[in-house]
């Protein structure tokens, strides 16, 4: 799929109201350039996109419970980004690689990620969940906005390699600040590489609001670097597919990089070590309630005469509880690792004073053996 002219190429640097497919009570609105990205999605596409976010919101609820009872040392709730993540993901191939924050389960669902490696981490049994190179996605990346370089390395290569894979980064609103992002949008302008940023700003980086950091739209600033951007209804996954796809079909074609400010809100707190009422309202809260990513698709839906408690219902309710059982049935069977395992995987070839390292801390572990015995 392409733009057929030069207005609905346009669209690309439209960063005034939000694109929106999707209003919050679910009636569809059309918007001319971005309908055609997502004609293809019908009824049994929507209920499938229903059910992930579904999924994913009852494996977060589950996630954020073994939190509280200590099975996790932490979690990064999404709540609220269903959306967001679940329709920017579904427009991706499955040889685009995406590099995450810390907050895109839902991504990592969407590349083929089972819920319980997700939790390795945040469990602490392990550095990562996954192998990067068999589902072609980062580790999470705890370091705010350093993903953005990987994704603009990374796309350089695909280019110079003559493919037409792209490369995804995903940060959130707070990571704008960082000087990395920068960096890689400098970057990616200049060598107009295969690379879509997609800045999920949910309002509030850790404590501190969006407008605090900036006084305009977040996407207005990609235009200072050279990059098109657009800025979307984060909490409209119809919406955030078709601008996801048309930044992908543009990343494949040679037109370079494109900045997506899909615009959410954080329904939970930062992090399970947050208290989000020291910062935000009651009434904001029930705002954004009304904006529901989730509801918003089901009242879509119903007014379709495809959603009803009998069927689409029952039946993503039953999935995700099925998923959040055996999640937390798999979080608790996870295994320690081995301690000497800890020096594994940090060098790609023999490291003599890695090695003295891994013997000193050998000998420690040996000392514990010999007063037990």
């Amino acid at each position: 799929m392409t733009p057929t002219n030069d207005s609905e190429a346009a669209v690309l640097t439209d960063t005034g109201e939000l694109i929106q497919l999707l209003s919050s009570d679910g009636r569809r609105r059309s918007a001319p350039g971005y309908d055609q990205w997502v004609a293809d999605i019908g009824p049994a596409e929507l209920l499938a996109l229903h059910s992930d976010m579904s999924v994913v919101r009852r494996i977060d609820a589950e996630a954020t419970a073994l939190q509280r009872q200590g099975q996790l040392g932490l979690w990064p709730p999404l709540l609220g980004q269903e959306a967001a993540q679940i329709g920017s993901a579904r427009a991706l191939r499955p040889g685009d690689f995406v590099f995450s924050s810390y907050r895109e389960h839902a991504v990592a669902w969407c590349k083929g990620v089972r819920a319980v490696d997700v939790l390795r981490m945040w469990r602490g049994t392990g550095l990562s969940g996954w192998d990067p190179y068999e589902i072609n996605m980062a580790p999470l990346q705890i370091i705010i906005g350093s993903q953005t370089l990987h994704a603009v390395g990374y796309a350089m290569g695909v280019t110079a390699d003559g493919g037409d894979d792209v490369s995804v980064a995903y940060f959130g609103d707070g990571a704008t600040s960082e000087g990395d992002v920068s960096e890689a949008l400098v970057f990616a302008a200049s060598f107009r590489a295969p690379v879509v940023f997609f800045c999920q700003n949910n309002q509030y980086a850790i404590s501190e609001p969006v407008r605090v950091q900036s006084r305009h739209a977040l996407a207005d600033r990609a235009s200072g670097f050279g990059v098109p951007s657009m800025r979307v209804d984060g909490n409209d996954v119809l919406a955030v597919m078709a601008a996801t796809r048309i930044a992908l079909e543009r990343a494949r074609t040679g037109g370079g990089p494109t900045f997506i400010e899909a615009v959410t809100y954080r329904m939970g707190p930062h992090t399970t070590a947050d208290d989000p009422t020291r910062y935000r309202s009651e009434d904001e809260l029930a705002l954004w309630r009304e904006r529901d990513p989730i509801s918003r698709l089901e009242a879509h839906l119903t007014a379709l005469g495809h959603f009803g408690e009998a069927d689409a219902a029952a039946a993503a309710a039953a999935r995700a509880d099925a998923e959040a059982a055996e999640l937390r049935s798999a979080c608790i069977e996870l295994a320690d690792p081995e301690p000497l395992s800890v020096f594994d995987h940090v060098y790609a070839e023999p490291h003599a004073t890695l090695e003295r390292q891994r013997d000193h801390y050998r000998r420690y572990l040996d000392g514990f053996e010999e007063v037990g015995s």
